[in-house]
């Protein structure tokens, strides 16, 4: 198992009984949980990772296949908590895509997690008239995609402030940007193409463990719609709306992250 622990890069904070285990979304990595850590630090163990291909994870352990579809990001997320030997009552808090990753997770595994922690959740990044608004048309993407082969810079430039949100909070752009600049391109974009065409509608459903929505209110990723989708379609769901603009309250605005995880647990 100890593979597992150098692949992914995994940290653990030790403290209390309870462990948090944290997933970052797309384009990041274990970094980005800086401003929520130290909240917990005598409370919670606290295990910290990247997945393969982000972050300073095993890059040689990476491939296409398995990595192509989020199913691979899910199985890092459980052979992780198998590495730990941890069996069941983790809480995972998880960010854009990884809420997704981990309800997937929690649908091969219902037995390993206790609770889920989804900030700025989306089942699908696609409009799908008439029921579903994604926030997105396929072209859109696309034209992200072909920005991301013909400009990497360019494109992580182009998108950090978008998902930052607040073009005043230059820290978390320029976070957000670094992160961006120091991904594998080639596993950057085979993450992103598994993140922003996947549809995963379908799984909220077979998700048994309960949920926190923590909706950003101004979110140029994930509308209003999507949050409100969420909580129609998941069967035991807490939701919140943040009074945050920007996809990563973690990053901008932490304490409010915080203040929502003691509260619901």
């Amino acid at each position: 198992m100890t593979d597992i622990i150098k692949r992914n890069n995994v940290n653990v904070l030790p403290g209390g009984a309870q462990t948090f285990l944290y997933a970052h979304g797309f384009g990041c990595n274990q970094d980005m949980w800086a401003g929520i850590t130290p909240a917990f630090k005598d409370t919670h163990t606290q295990v910290l990772f990247d997945y393969v291909g982000s972050g300073e994870s095993d890059l040689s352990a990476w491939t296409k296949e398995r990595y192509a579809s989020l199913d691979g990001y899910a199985q890092d997320l459980i052979e992780v908590c198998d590495a730990l030997d941890l069996t069941e009552g983790v809480v995972v808090i998880a960010h854009s895509v990884s809420a997704t990753i981990a309800m997937l997770a929690s649908i091969m595994r219902p037995a390993l997690f206790s609770r889920l922690i989804l900030i700025g959740p989306t089942p699908c990044f696609l409009n799908h008239p008439p029921d579903y608004r994604g926030g997105f048309e396929r072209p859109d993407l696309e034209g992200l995609l072909e920005l991301m082969e013909s400009n990497y810079m360019g494109w992580a430039s182009y998108l950090a402030p978008v998902v930052s949100g607040e073009s005043e909070d230059a820290a978390t752009t320029a976070r957000l940007q670094e992160s961006f600049c120091s991904t594998d391109p080639v596993a950057a974009k085979t993450f992103a193409q598994a993140t922003f065409f996947a549809d995963n509608r379908d799984d909220l459903p077979k998700v048994e463990t309960p949920c926190l929505i923590l909706h950003h209110a101004n979110d140029n990723l994930v509308p209003e719609a999507v949050g409100k989708y969420l909580q129609e379609n998941l069967k035991r769901n807490t939701y919140k709306v943040m009074d945050v603009s920007g996809h990563c309250a973690h990053m901008s605005h932490p304490h409010i992250v915080v203040d929502a995880v003691k509260q619901y647990l």
